[in-house]
């Protein structure tokens, strides 16, 4: 588990540039004026507590729609017996969820034919009364998503349930934290970590997590 602590020191690090960045003049928090994002990024998390051990989940096996319009379980499909990366995201967002777009884009590149393979990438719409499944692969056609990175929406109740289960539900999503959930389902193994932090920190906490049935 070494590797694993090393890369949340490293997240949290790393999350303080993008902190800045975020509240600097003309920067992302300018764009859009979502109060509690901007102080949740101006309080960032320290370095300890940047990825967390998130063990124990139940995840429940929803019936939603991905981006194509086909119909998926959520665990059956997207989750079981896979390692996965799963962050939250609503396509009007202006403020959080294009960076951390860019950041699932980003590891997409660098995990190259990993994707699809041995680690699968995830997005859930928190706004699902919006977020129909032509909006989502508009959204994703911005950031270039491939095989192997799922966009997925559904009934409000469905995706409520699905929020709780992982435990980054709030009842404004407008609010929503920028959390990454990292995973491997064989392992039982998950990590809780920002989805702000650069993209090969994030890229290094899969690789890590993807070798936890080997320890």
């Amino acid at each position: 588990m070494d590797g694993i602590r090393q890369r949340c020191y490293e997240l949290g690090l790393s999350l303080g540039l993008w902190v800045m960045l975020a509240l600097s003049p003309g920067g992302l928090a300018a764009q859009e004026d979502h109060s509690h994002h901007q102080a949740m990024m101006a309080a960032a998390e320290t370095a300890e507590t940047a990825a967390q051990e998130a063990d124990g989940l139940n995840i429940p096996d929803v019936p939603l729609l991905d981006q194509t319009g086909k119909a998926v379980h959520f665990y059956s499909d997207l989750v079981e017996g896979k390692v996965v990366a799963m962050n939250f995201i609503f396509t009007t967002c202006t403020t959080i969820c294009p960076p951390m777009g860019a950041t699932f884009a980003r590891v997409q590149k660098e995990l190259g034919e990993r994707v699809g393979r041995d680690v699968h990438l995830i997005s859930v719409s928190v706004d699902p009364t919006t977020d129909t499944p032509q909006r989502l692969e508009a959204w994703s056609q911005r950031f270039g998503a491939g095989p192997g990175w799922t966009l997925v929406t559904g009934s409000k109740p469905n995706i409520d349930r699905l929020l709780k289960a992982l435990q980054v539900f709030n009842a404004d999503y407008t609010e929503h934290s920028p959390t990454v959930l990292v995973g491997n389902d064989p392992a039982n193994h998950w990590m809780r970590a920002y989805g702000l932090a650069p993209p090969d920190r994030l890229t290094a906490l899969i690789e890590d997590v993807a070798k936890a049935e080997e320890r």
